[in-house]
């Protein structure tokens, strides 16, 4: 964040900065603020800053890449089936998406338009920064950096996540929430007293939907998922205090006592004393001592075993992880099940979590980022999710419906190997279709003729 360490350094202070954002409109946000999402969710919270975190990090684990298409139909059909299916293709709809991707797109692979979005980051932490932001807030800004004018006029030099926690959108005036006019004027930076002002042309704001509608622009923001698990977020915090207390108290909070007689007041206060000496002291019998009269203790708090800490914190940290769309038996949980349960989960999560997200990003990235790079014109970005070891089919079982589909000249064999996540070998034979009898072609099995019957046919 040196970026915006350095943009609030240059606003701090500045009286004329705080004086032209008097008066302007800001959007009324209808949850409390996100900053706590940040500071009293993921800071401190353990169930959610790791479920936060491996959420991002598996965004990132999937391979990434430039494409050019060549068929803009072929892609779209190829988009619908993957997303209508989740990416947990049967073989035959593998078999129609490798068709449409082959038509789709052409081998080459293209560099990122950008070697790395900012000084402070390479993609993989742009990625990884911006899904932590969207679990969080559920919104994500991306400000490009762009000379207003000359040859690379709008085409970005540096691209940045800003902190969505402390964005605030400013909306034009009288701006009109029923037309087809963007009602936004400007996006806001706000922390302490200091702001910075970003030119809506160059923000991207990706958001979670929020049904939450208000003439105030409540609902230009996205809904954080934390927001339906707060009560949850909170309970945990405190149990996690009350841990704390519990473990520097001993655990133990009550009233010591005379039970014969009264203690005095210079008793009780040397009594004190005395134990505090007795628990700071390590040495071997240092926690023995002596007093002249017999005491009581009333107790006046629960024990661990009463108030079971540990049932609670579970069922939060099961709540928190229906909320961010992730599993409890990923968090190294005793009960998280045996390899077959693991692996259901990692390829349940992935599906219902990491793809939709992934696609967002992708298409946003196309739509609002790419776009604006020159010499990349039919060119895309994408996620190769073919790559996601959770999605893999088990290559003994691919293999045998593959050499079966080549066999009967419904596959040619660079298309087998492609299925099978192999590369394409580049030689025209590897391209025929063939049947089984003889390796003949297609068209040969079909329609023989004299000059196939001697050995003049080249096995494939």
């Amino acid at each position: 964040m040196g970026f915006i360490n350095r943009l609030l350094n240059r606003s701090a202070n500045n009286k004329f900065a705080q004086a032209f954002f008097l008066g302007t409109k800001y959007t009324s946000n209808d949850d409390t603020n996100f900053f706590k999402y940040v500071d009293l969710a993921y800071n401190i919270n353990p169930d959610v800053y790791s479920i936060v975190t491996q959420r991002a990090n598996k965004l990132v684990s999937i391979p990434y890449g430039i494409k050019e298409i060549e068929d803009d139909k072929a892609q779209k059909q190829l988009h619908k089936l993957l997303s209508s299916t989740k990416h947990n293709l049967t073989y035959t709809q593998r078999l129609k998406a490798l068709k449409l991707e082959l038509k789709a797109y052409n081998d080459e692979e293209f560099e990122m338009p950008l070697e790395r979005p900012n000084n402070n980051q390479s993609w993989d932490e742009f990625f990884n920064l911006s899904e932590i932001f969207m679990a969080l807030t559920g919104n994500v800004y991306w400000y490009m950096v762009a000379p207003e004018d000359g040859m690379n006029a709008g085409q970005p030099k540096e691209i940045y996540v800003l902190p969505s926690h402390l964005i605030e959108i400013v909306l034009l005036d009288n701006a009109n929430f029923l037309s087809d006019e963007s009602p936004i004027d400007y996006y806001v930076l706000t922390q302490f007293q200091s702001y910075v002002k970003f030119n809506k042309k160059n923000v991207v704001h990706i958001s979670t939907n929020n049904p939450n509608f208000g003439f105030s622009g409540e609902h230009l923001y996205g809904q954080s998922p934390l927001r339906a698990g707060w009560k949850n977020i909170e309970t945990s915090n405190k149990w996690l205090d009350l841990n704390l207390t519990n473990a520097k108290n001993g655990g133990v909070f009550g009233i010591i006592h005379g039970k014969q007689q009264p203690i005095q007041e210079t008793q009780a206060k040397a009594f004190k004393e005395r134990l505090k000496e007795m628990n700071n002291n390590p040495e071997d019998l240092s926690r023995i001592t002596a007093i002249s009269t017999e005491i009581g203790f009333t107790r006046l708090s629960l024990s661990a075993d009463e108030l079971k800490p540990f049932e609670h914190l579970k069922y939060n940290q099961k709540q928190l992880c229906n909320v961010l769309g992730w599993s409890d038996a990923l968090l190294n949980n005793d009960e998280g099940g045996k390899y077959d349960k693991q692996q259901e989960e990692r390829k349940r999560v992935v599906t219902d979590t990491t793809l939709p997200n992934a696609k967002l990003y992708e298409n946003i990235f196309n739509e609002k980022v790419l776009s604006r790079f020159k010499g990349y014109d039919k060119k895309y970005f994408a996620f190769n999710t073919k790559e996601i070891p959770e999605l893999q089919d088990n290559l003994k079982e691919l293999t045998e419906w593959t050499t079966m589909l080549v066999s009967s000249g419904e596959l040619n064999r660079n298309e087998s190997r492609v299925l099978k996540g192999m590369s394409r070998v580049d030689d025209p034979l590897m391209d025929m279709y063939t049947v089984k009898d003889d390796i003949l072609s297609l068209e040969d099995a079909v329609f023989p003729t004299d000059e196939l019957i001697g050995n003049d046919r080249r096995p494939i």
